[in-house]
This record gives structure tokens, C-alpha cells and sequence, in this order.
């Protein structure tokens, strides 16, 4: 490997807000938490690893996870001075970042000897490359959900000329270059001109190819331990799979990064090693596979197979997510005996209705059988749900309420996650909202799951007072009785406690109070 003086910062500006902590990468939803949890950034990880790995020198440098202050973030990113600042964005602080960016250009300039270009990626610079290029000082717009491959691309572009792949905006001036088709055709010589590499392509990247992430490099003891989704600690996040093999989800912002029938999956091969690397080299307890659905068929049998044949299942647990309707109970009964812990259900909504508008292509009737094979199984189940629907009436947001709080008096799953469904920019819903004027404002700031986006019979403070409902509502004495009689180990004992205290954090998120 020959080592390259370029220099590539992978960055997560700090937010200091009173709506908590972001979670921004490897989320399809954004939320503030007051729960103070924090996700590891997959993709971005798998980025920062194939740039070092090509002779890149890499910073990684997440001021969120490392609880840092704007000032302490920007003062390290000046004595690092990188190359290239890579900052990922999602659309409640789009408008942040365009801030923080033109900060950096205007304090970038006073520092000697420091050159720099900065690049945005996420779902909504995907769904909107030329607004962050008309409201900042950014270089470059990066399309499509592929960061690792299209990184290395932009800084081979930057060091060696190497022509840029599709999926890249970016200012130019003016003239005739091959591989640039420019966004506005009344730009006179000499002016500067937003352009495009082409729309973004996903299928010609080989995920195989792709190295085993660097955790040290990537700091993933960060994210080890502040994480509700693992019971036993340390956890980490990997993704066998980007993104989901459905896909189609029209409230989800990810079908913006993974459109259509774009659906890879690692092979079994390189995912077993993901994992024994963890295992064996960091002595992690339990692994969340974060691919929007995990893949299922014969690769999940391969993978159960492998895991079991190679002992990993008496080392570690496993969650993943997964849909209702998908596996049969010889499937689960497997994925138990593999060590899987943990499966996440988006339910989003009690009303077939609902479900057929927002394509989840699955059923109602789907959702009782599926969590008895998972009980069955002895896997623990979680479900998440999402209300505001603009053609759901108050009646049908309780058939929602009430069907969960039956979910949870039967003892059909273990925990839950609620919000309020929001329509990101790029994603069908937001293109169904624009088209009958359902969109309550365009202030990016208000996307953030905690505010009324669409309209709809209930007010936002309705919607919030039910989300706590729901939240509470779910709290029985069977369900706490259950709970407790749970409690195997010492780790459970942990896991409830920590599962306690971030339930009540996280009802502050849904303040009716809160602006």
C-alpha cells in the first residue's frame, strides 16, 4: 500500500439543541433522543476503512458520539486540516450543516496552508442535490446510499484525475468537460455552473469487494455500550445487506439511497467474517445487522448453518430486522439455535388501509401468528409504529393504539418504538403530500418526528399526547410481572433497569410541550 498525503476526515458536527441528541447516520427515520443513545455509522465505517485501505490517511471524527462541543469539534478538525471533510446529513439539520459548512469555508480561509473541499451525503442531498449547493459553500453533492465506493472515487477524482462515477454534483465553470452534463444551460462562459456526473448506479458495486470495517480506526467502543437494541454488551452494528429486499416503503427515507429493485447482500462468506472479527478480535457480545430487512431463503440458512457450525452462536447473540409474513417457525426455531436474540417488526400501523397506502406489503391478519412463532422460538420481538397519518381519523389512530397495547397484554413482544410518520423529501410519500397539498410547512427544521408535517384531523399536540399514550399505555403490571420473571441473568438485570430509565427519557421526546 502506498500511503497518500491526502487526507479525509469523516465528520459529525456536534448540534447543541434542547431537542437532545441526533440520530443521524444509519437511521431511515431522524429523531432527537433524550435517550442518549448512539448508532454506529456502518456505512460511513465501511468508507473510512477502503480509503485507509488505498493509502488515504483517515480521521474519524464524530463529535456526537464523543459527546464534544462545536468548538472542540472544530478545533480538532483544524489542527487535523484534512483534505476532504465528509459530512452526512439528513433533513431536520440540513439547514444546520449549511451553517456549520459556511463557518468552516470562512474560518478555513484564515488558516495557513490548509486547503480543503467539502462533500455532503445522506437521503435528502440525494433527493435535493442542488439546494445544498445553492444554500452553502459545498463542494460536492454525493447521490445514493453507496458512500464507500463513491468516496474513494471522489478522492482518487481529487488526487489522480480519475474520472468521477455518476452520482456526484458539484460547481463548475463553464466549459465543455466529458463527463459532465451541466444543470443550467443559461450559465455564460466564465460563470460558475452546477453540474452532474449522472445519475447515481449501485449494481456495478461489488459489496464482496469491499474490506472487513477497520473497527479501531472507526472507534467502535463509542458505540458499544449506550444502545438499547443490545442486552448484552459489548454490541456492534454491521449491515449484511443494503438496504431492504422490499424496498419500496413509501414513508422511508432509505428508498431515496436504495431505490427500486437495488437490493445486494454481502455473501455469507464475508458477513461470517464481519462477525468473527468482532468476536474474536474485540470479544463483542451481541451484533445488530442493520440491512432494512435481513436477507432471508438460502442465504439465511447458509448464515444459521455457519454460525452454528463454527461456534459462534455459543459466543454471541444476534439481532436483526425483519417482516411479518416473511418466515415460517422451523425458519425461527433456526435463527434461534444460531444465537439470534433480537428481531425488529415495523407494524407502523393497525389499519390495512394504511398499510396498503404506504406500500408496506403486509398484513394486518400477518402480525399475531408471525410474533407467536418468534415467542414460540423464544426470540424477543420488538415492533415499531407510527402515527399521523393524514387520512387516518382519530378512530383508526386508536384501533393502532389499542391493537399494540393487545400485542403487549398477550406477551407477544418484549418492546416498543413509536413516532410520528414524517414525509421525507425524495420518498413517495413526500411526493404524494406535495402533489394534494398535504404538507403542513417546508420548514426542514420541523421533520424531525416530533412535529405534525401533514395535515390531518389531529392537532400535533393530540398526536403527541397519543404517542405517550401509547408509550404508557403499554406498561401494565402483567407486562412488568413478565419482565421480571424474565430475569435469567446478571445481564438481564442490567437491560431492564437501562430499558427503564431510557422508556422515560424517552417520553420527553414527545413532550406536548415541547415547540
Amino acid at each position: 500500500m502506498i500511503k497518500n498525503k491526502f487526507s479525509i476526515s469523516i465528520s459529525y458536527p456536534s448540534f447543541e439543541s434542547s431537542k437532545g441528541t441526533p440520530f443521524l447516520s444509519q437511521n431511515r427515520q431522524f429523531q432527537w433522543t433524550h435517550t442518549g443513545n448512539v448508532i454506529y455509522p456502518v456505512i460511513p465505517a465501511t468508507a473510512a476503512t477502503l480509503l485507509k485501505q488505498n493509502g488515504y490517511k483517515v480521521f474519524w471524527d464524530d463529535a456526537i458520539a464523543q459527546n464534544l462541543n462545536y468548538q472542540q469539534w472544530f478545533n480538532k478538525l483544524k489542527k487535523n486540516k484534512p483534505n476532504l471533510i465528509v459530512i452526512e446529513s439528513k433533513t431536520p439539520v440540513i439547514k444546520q450543516h449549511w451553517e456549520i459548512i459556511n463557518q468552516i469555508k470562512k474560518e478555513g480561509l484564515k488558516i495557513k496552508n490548509w486547503k480543503f473541499k467539502i462533500v455532503l451525503m445522506g437521503d435528502h442531498v440525494t433527493a435535493l442535490p442542488e439546494e445544498s449547493l445553492k444554500n452553502s459553500k459545498v463542494d460536492y453533492i454525493l447521490t445514493g446510499g453507496d458512500y464507500d465506493f463513491m468516496l474513494l472515487n471522489l478522492a482518487d477524482h481529487l488526487t489522480k484525475k480519475t474520472p468521477l462515477e455518476p452520482g456526484f454534483y458539484f460547481r463548475q465553470t463553464k466549459k465543455n468537460l466529458p463527463f459532465v452534463k451541466g444543470r443550467n444551460p443559461e450559465a455564460k462562459r466564465g460563470e460558475r455552473d452546477f453540474a452532474c456526473s449522472g445519475k447515481f448506479a449501485l449494481k456495478h458495486h461489488n459489496l464482496d469487494s469491499l474490506p472487513i470495517i477497520d473497527r479501531k480506526l472507526t472507534q467502535w467502543h463509542l458505540y458499544a455500550y449506550n444502545n438499547t437494541n443490545y442486552k448484552y454488551k459489548p454490541g456492534a452494528y454491521i449491515m449484511s445487506g443494503r438496504d431492504c429486499w422490499w424496498g419500496k416503503c413509501s414513508f422511508c427515507s432509505w428508498t431515496t439511497l436504495y431505490p427500486g429493485n437495488n437490493f445486494r447482500c454481502f455473501s455469507v462468506k464475508h458477513t461470517i467474517a464481519e462477525i468473527e472479527n468482532l468476536v474474536n478480535n474485540f470479544k463483542v457480545k451481541e451484533i445488530f445487522d442493520d440491512s432494512g430487512t435481513l436477507p432471508v431463503g438460502p442465504w439465511l440458512k447458509e448464515l444459521c448453518q455457519e454460525l452454528i457450525k463454527r461456534g459462534l452462536n455459543k459466543k454471541v447473540k444476534i439481532g436483526c430486522n425483519m417482516r411479518f409474513g416473511a418466515l415460517n417457525q422451523d425458519q425461527y426455531n433456526l435463527m434461534k439455535q444460531a444465537g439470534f436474540r433480537f428481531i425488529l417488526y415495523g407494524l407502523e400501523s393497525a389499519n390495512q388501509e394504511t398499510l396498503e397506502k404506504i406500500n408496506k406489503n403486509n398484513l394486518v391478519k400477518n402480525v399475531l401468528p408471525t410474533l407467536k412463532m418468534v415467542q414460540k422460538a423464544k426470540l424477543e420481538p420488538h415492533i415499531t409504529i407510527m402515527i399521523g397519518y393524514p387520512w387516518e381519523t382519530k378512530k383508526d389512530t386508536l384501533k393502532t393504539i389499542n391493537f399494540a397495547k393487545q400485542i403487549f397484554k398477550q406477551g407477544l413482544t418484549n418492546s416498543m418504538q413509536a413516532t410520528i410518520v414524517v414525509p421525507y423529501p425524495g420518498t413517495p410519500l413526500f411526493n404524494q403530500c406535495q402533489k394534494s397539498n398535504l404538507l403542513e410547512t417546508s420548514d426542514w427544521n420541523d421533520y424531525d418526528m416530533q412535529h405534525k408535517i401533514m395535515s390531518s384531523s389531529l392537532s400535533e399536540i393530540e398526536l403527541k399526547k397519543l404517542t405517550q399514550e401509547l408509550f404508557k399505555g403499554i406498561i401494565t403490571p402483567k407486562f412488568i410481572f413478565k419482565q421480571i420473571m424474565s430475569v435469567r441473568s446478571v445481564e438481564d438485570i442490567k437491560h431492564l433497569g437501562n430499558y427503564a430509565v431510557k422508556f422515560i427519557q424517552k417520553l420527553k421526546d414527545f413532550s406536548a410541550n415541547d415547540n
